[in-house]
Parts: C-alpha cells; structure tokens; sequence
C-alpha cells in the first residue's frame, strides 16, 4: 500500500478514513487521464479529418454525428457516480458523527494565530476552563485561559507541539484569534479552515505511531530530512500573512502508554510551574 501512495505522488496514509479518501483521490485522477488522452487524440482526429486539402471548400453542414454529445454525457454521468457514490458519504461521515469525550473520543482544542498553533488539552479533568480575551497575553497566556475557574486549574497550552495517541479517536474544535488559517495535516488527510468566530470540529483517527511512521520512511527522500523534520508536521494551507511560511506545527503519535506518560510529564511540569508562581 505505502508503495501504490508513493506511485500516484500521495503522502503515507496514517488515519483510518485516509483509504476511502485516497480511492476517491486516485478514481478522479484516472478519469482526469482518460479525458486528457481522449480529448487529445480527438482533437488529432480533427485536425487530420478536416485539414484544408481534404476539405478545399467549407463545409456548412459540418459533423452529422453525436458522438461526442454521448460522450460528454458519459462523462458527466461517471462525475455524478463517483460525487454521489464516493465523495459524498465520506464528507457526511467526518460531519455528521463527530465525537467526543462521552463516546471516547480524545479531546483538544486548536487556536490558531498569525503565526502559530495554540493547543489546549483539558487537564487531568477532561473539562476545559473558560478563556477570557481581556486575559489574553502572548507571553504567558497566549489564549486567555482563567485561571479562576476551577476546571481550568489542570489545563495547559503547547505552542506548534500536538500530541496524541494512536487508534483513537480525536477531536479537534479549531478557531483563530485573527484571520482565517487552514489546519491541514496531510497523512491524516485532514483539512479545514479556521475562522475568527467560529469553533470548528474536525476528527480523525491516527493509525501509525510517529515511530512507525519515520520507520516506513527508509529509502526514501525525506529520510534525509533532519530528525525533527522527519515526523508528522502541521502546515498551515492558507495564505495568512507575511509569516505564513513559518506556521508550522509538530505532531506527535504515541501509544497509548507513551500518550499517558506525556500526559503525566506535562501535568508535574504544571504543577511545579505552579507552585513557583505561588512562591
């Protein structure tokens, strides 16, 4: 399979609806092949079938024949198939059956900014605190978290670094404190737009662990990358301002018991930067 993914130029596939995204992927472009070389060998036809010296005089009439008319229908009928057929059930399924913590999902929320990832995890609790925009400070609390309100005492925030574990569902509610970003991890085949004003889910289900993944590269051109630039990366595919080349995030797939240890790191390390504060 990584071998077919890198025949037809697509990244690894690393998500469980990745396949069915990539089927429907790789049907249009085989159907784009097909009119690009039929399209071209009528348009050779027609050149050599009606060039002036087996046509001196001009003929009004013209082409008596519906062949192509029956084509074009052809065409727009396999459009309409694979529209109906493929691309529509995959959207309504990553739309309509979104899930959350109650159904076991993982839930974390992205706040993008010009020009960064701003990733907020609820904590040992699973409730997100409340944010505050009039608490907002770029240094030390980048999305106005309230420290006040007792669900947010065990929330933190990573800046470009997500962390989630593998064979999970995950569920991401994206906003933007400014202009419109688009999250776009390309092996997850995610991709969605975040807008000032609205709070987006998008989930996915991520199939490889970050190791799996660097290890499937081997052989290949990315493989001479440096290693931090090896692993999933967050791209944000929205022109958002002068710095929108540098947006760019990590992201990182543990198992699940390497998920619960990151998770344990990050809440001593809170907990120790907490009590310096009170200090």
């Amino acid at each position: 399979m990584l071998d077919l993914l890198r025949k037809y130029g697509l990244p690894i596939n690393a998500s469980s609806h990745g396949g069915s995204i990539d089927e429907v992927m790789v049907l249009f472009h085989w159907l784009m092949l097909f009119l690009f070389v039929g399209w071209g060998l009528f348009f050779i036809y027609t050149l050599i079938r009606f060039r002036k010296s087996r046509n001196p005089k001009a003929d009004y009439t013209g082409v008596q024949s519906h062949l192509s008319s029956g084509l074009e229908v052809a065409v727009a009928v396999i459009e309409f198939v694979i529209l109906i057929g493929f691309a529509i059930p995959i959207w309504a399924t990553r739309v309509n059956d979104v899930p959350n913590s109650a159904s076991g999902a993982e839930e974390i929320r992205v706040i993008a900014q010009q020009f960064a990832w701003n990733i907020h995890y609820p904590g040992e609790d699973g409730k997100f605190g409340n944010r505050d925009i009039t608490l907002v400070d770029e240094a030390e609390n980048p999305i106005g978290i309230d420290r006040e309100d007792p669900n947010a005492a065990d929330d933190f925030v990573m800046v470009n670094q997500l962390h989630i574990p593998v064979n999970k569902p995950i569920r991401i509610d994206l906003s933007s404190k400014d202009v419109i970003h688009s999250f776009f991890l390309p092996e997850f085949r995610v991709k969605q737009d975040a807008v000032p004003g609205m709070s987006i889910p998008v989930w996915f289900e991520a199939s490889m662990t970050s190791k799996e993944f660097i290890e499937s590269l081997n052989g290949t051109t990315r493989d001479t990358l440096p290693e931090v630039e090896k692993g999933f990366q967050i791209a944000c595919a929205q022109l958002c301002g002068l710095g929108h080349y540098r947006m760019k995030g990590y992201l990182t797939v543990h198992d699940k018991a390497g998920y619960q240890a990151w998770l344990d790191e990050q809440a001593e390390y809170f907990e120790e930067e907490s009590d310096d504060e009170d200090w």
